[in-house]
């Protein structure tokens, strides 16, 4: 009689937003994505994310169209409680639900980013009571980013700051920074995505790992031919290709990149550059273009839902430009240069050690956009070295693809967290109770 292996089963925390609308539930397409990859590697699947009761944006899709897709996936709502009010009322009944969950998975990783409402953090402490080992995600330094958005002069047109949110930042940095020191020194495993954000915890934790985070299917890398045919079309005198992809929010520093651009046509490049998504910064973007005289050299499309009309963008363009003000890990990077199209911008680790291995782009002091605009008009005067760019960014960008790197962070949850096992009396951390007791029943 044959012997069956044994299912297992994975507890996840995502904070990608549910919105329940006219009675369905909304998920984010890459969500389903990621959720189906996860399926490879676990029997079961169960992903708690926070729910809306408003209107989705676009890019998200009813649940109910992804039923055999997800046939193997649990999802676990829990309520949107970002305010420290919500947060208190629906801490008793969501901490009773996240124990029990932890208690029938054999698997546990939890991204955590915020304070109030952040249930990743709260199912950390909880594990931790329960002496379970887990594992804990996340991309990005959400304490400093939050600081930083700070010190950033207060421009309302561009952020939509208020005098409420800035107190509330000032309040927020300093205890977010404390709980996700607390989390990260008590998880068994810290999956940090990008060398930024390891740089930033890999001490706090005693089995920090780097991974990465991304969607873009092995298929969608730009083809032989196409890069070809790219690195040809780049020698032909036209005007220079630049794009962006995000939100133009402030932390992306979309000013700076328009200031940027202002400095190219200064210094006489012809160009033609692409901001693919939407924000709060750009009515004032669109502004600076115009006062520039630059919108017959400028799109701002807004979102692009499809996917394929943005990664074919990127392999059309022929440097990607960016701003970034902050310590975290675009995913956008990666993929500009899964499309062969070398990255240009801010400084940062985690950029840095993505073009570590083939020099796929060019870095310069974050702020510097002089510098900037001088190291892309150097390659639009020399078009073979772009060429050479360009072929090297698709090397740098070969590695990643989903289906690689879902199968790397599964791969370190089953080599580092026992089965269902809880943490050896040694591990446990010395420090003070985190108070989650008086809501244990």
């Amino acid at each position: 009689m044959p012997i069956t292996a044994p299912q297992t089963s994975l507890l996840l925390y995502a904070p990608v937003p549910l919105y329940l609308f006219e009675g369905s539930l909304f998920i984010e397409r890459q969500a389903v994505n990621g959720l189906q990859l996860w399926a490879r590697h676990f029997d079961l699947i169960t992903v708690m994310m926070p729910v809306s009761a408003v209107a989705p944006p676009a890019g998200w899709v009813p649940v109910h169209c992804y039923q055999q897709e997800l046939s193997r996936v649990s999802i676990e709502p829990f309520p949107m409680a970002y305010r420290p009010d919500q947060f208190l009322r629906a801490l008793p009944q969501a901490l009773k639900r996240i124990r029990s969950l932890i208690a029938q998975a054999d698997y546990l990783s939890f991204a955590i980013g915020g304070l109030f409402g952040d249930w990743g953090a709260v199912s950390c402490l909880a594990a931790h009571q329960l002496q379970r080992p887990y594992g804990v995600w996340t991309d990005r330094v959400e304490s400093e980013v939050m600081r930083q958005s700070l010190e950033r002069p207060s421009d309302k047109a561009l952020d939509q700051t208020t005098w409420r949110s800035r107190l509330r930042g000032r309040l927020y940095h300093r205890p977010m920074a404390w709980l996700e020191k607390a989390v990260i020194q008590r998880a068994d495993l810290g999956l940090f995505h990008g060398a930024e954000t390891f740089e930033a915890y890999h001490g706090l934790c005693r089995n920090p790992q780097l991974v990465h985070d991304i969607h873009i299917a092995e298929e969608d890398h730009i083809s032989d031919s196409a890069l070809a045919a790219k690195i040809a079309d780049v020698g032909r005198k036209r005007p220079l290709r630049l794009i962006y992809t995000g939100r133009a929010e402030a932390m992306k520093g979309p000013i700076d990149w328009t200031t940027v651009l202002e400095r190219l046509n200064v210094l006489g490049v012809d160009f033609h550059a692409t901001w693919l998504g939407d924000g709060a910064a750009l009515p004032q973007m669109k502004g600076r273009i115009q006062r520039a005289g630059l919108t017959n050299c400028v799109d701002f499309p807004g979102f692009i839902e499809d996917r394929s009309a943005v990664l074919q963008a990127l392999r059309q363009a022929d440097i990607f430009v960016f701003c970034h003000k902050t310590p975290e890990s675009p995913r956008c990077l990666i993929e500009a240069l899964t499309c062969g199209t070398p990255i240009l911008g801010y400084e940062g680790a985690y950029a840095r050690d993505l073009i570590s291995g083939q020099g796929g782009g060019t870095l310069v002091s974050r702020g510097d956009t002089e510098a900037l605009a001088l190291r892309i008009a150097e390659l639009d005067a020399d078009r073979d070295q772009l060429a050479q760019r360009i072929a090297d960014a698709r090397l740098d960008g070969t590695p990643f693809s989903d289906v690689q790197v879902f199968a790397h962070r599964a791969g370190i949850l089953k080599q580092y967290l026992p089965v269902g096992g809880a943490m050896p009396p040694q591990k446990r951390s010395s420090g003070p109770g985190l108070g989650w007791d008086t809501a244990r029943n």
